[in-house]
């Protein structure tokens, strides 16, 4: 693989092009799940340079791989800003690794494109933020944890902000419709595998009706293999996820993770037209990889600023993000917006169970797009109760 300090452009760029950054790693813990990221981008950039690119001007993408670490976010997000002379970068992916680039972004005044499903409670005017909210996946598991597994809940995460504050909102919407959170516990990111498999005993001895886990890349698919290791099964007492994707779950092998639950805005079921088409590219682009949440909405958010720019016609980041309330994009998942009040997007939550194939089996969504409302100003589980 192409060393991180090495910048990848694209092959078939010629003439000026608009350059961009694109920040995934395609290593360390988090590998597996930002490797998503960066092919969904990759196609999305062909794609709109297989037909002209954007006022007649190819997409130019440098891109480094940060590694999982926020310490080379930060200084690969300065790089990207000050070096390369970039001033719209692609990228991100767990929350310590966004705020790690949140300053640099903010003192350039430049804009960060951010896919990832995350905790809430942020806004600026440098970040679109293309992932769920928690009031786009996180309450709808919640209620369905409570009416379909039992309202004992374990908590298991990784140690730091997301995991936390996620399960600080699972815990207080619980305990809220009288269920019990019978324990809360978390690793270090690449933890031992001493630590992992303490964590499944304590599950084992503890009996939960359902384990919530906040586990993320490697660690969770180490996580779930101990669990099917140690004779605890779905039937019994499901994992549920925000990120255990079928790209993960390709990683653990899918006889290991049948009937687990997980929650996102995507799953490659998903019956759209926009879907058939994204399959269609990505199967001819990348073979039998699978492709997950992760994928899909860093290509659409690619497509969907390759339309403000058409608008804008310049590299301007105020200019860019008041375009993109402007615009849209029929994506695979549905109709992609920006709400100019947030910066964050109109989603449809839905819930999957794993089925044998490592795809998942849809077996709720929501009716209706729903807005973000990462502060959870009507924070409450009643009116995410599914019907």
């Amino acid at each position: 693989m192409t060393s991180p300090e090495t910048p990848l452009r694209d092959p078939g760029a010629a003439g000026p092009g608009w350059r961009i950054g694109v920040l995934y790693s395609r290593s360390g813990v988090s590998g597996t799940t930002e490797s998503q990221h960066f092919f969904g981008t990759v196609l999305a950039v062909e794609e709109i340079n297989a037909l002209g690119g954007v006022l007649g001007r190819p997409l130019e993408p440098i891109a480094y791989d940060p590694r999982s670490d926020c310490e080379e976010y930060r200084r690969l997000a300065a790089r990207l800003l000050l070096d390369d002379e970039v001033n719209v970068i692609f990228g991100g992916c767990t929350s310590h690794c966004r705020k790690a680039m949140l300053p640099v972004v903010e003192r350039s005044n430049s804009l960060l494109w951010y896919a990832s499903v995350y905790e809430g409670f942020e806004y600026s005017p440098n970040v679109i933020y293309t992932g769920a909210a928690p009031n786009q996946g996180s309450m709808q598991l919640a209620a369905y944890l409570i009416q379909h597994c039992g309202s004992r809940i374990f908590l298991v995460g990784a140690d730091y902000i997301y995991p936390r504050e996620t399960n600080r909102i699972m815990r207080e919407t619980v305990e809220e419709h009288g269920g019990d959170i019978l324990d809360e516990t978390y690793l270090p990111l690449d933890c031992d595998e001493s630590d992992i498999l303490e964590v499944v005993q304590d599950i084992a001895r503890i009996r939960p009706d359902v384990v919530f886990s906040t586990l993320i890349g490697s660690d969770a698919q180490r996580f779930y293999q101990r669990y099917h290791e140690a004779g605890l099964a779905a039937a019994n007492i499901p994992i549920a996820s925000l990120t255990m994707t079928e790209a993960e779950v390709a990683e653990v092998g899918p006889a290991l993770c049948v009937g687990h639950i997980t929650a996102a805005t995507y799953f490659n079921t998903v019956a759209t037209p926009g879907n058939a088409h994204f399959l269609a590219r990505w199967r001819e682009r990348f073979g039998d990889r699978p492709a997950n949440v992760y994928a899909e909405t860093s290509y659409s958010q690619v497509h969907l600023f390759a339309r403000a720019l058409q608008r804008v016609g310049a590299l301007d980041t105020r200019k860019l993000v008041q375009a993109v309330h402007k615009v849209g994009f029929d994506a695979p998942d549905g109709r992609l917006s920006i709400l100019a009040e947030n910066n964050h997007c109109v989603l449809t939550p839905r819930i999957g169970v794993c089925r044998p194939d490592g795809s998942f089996d849809i077996v709720w969504e929501s009716g209706v797009p729903v807005k973000p409302d990462p502060y959870l100003t009507a924070f409450g589980l009643d009116e995410f109760w599914l019907k």
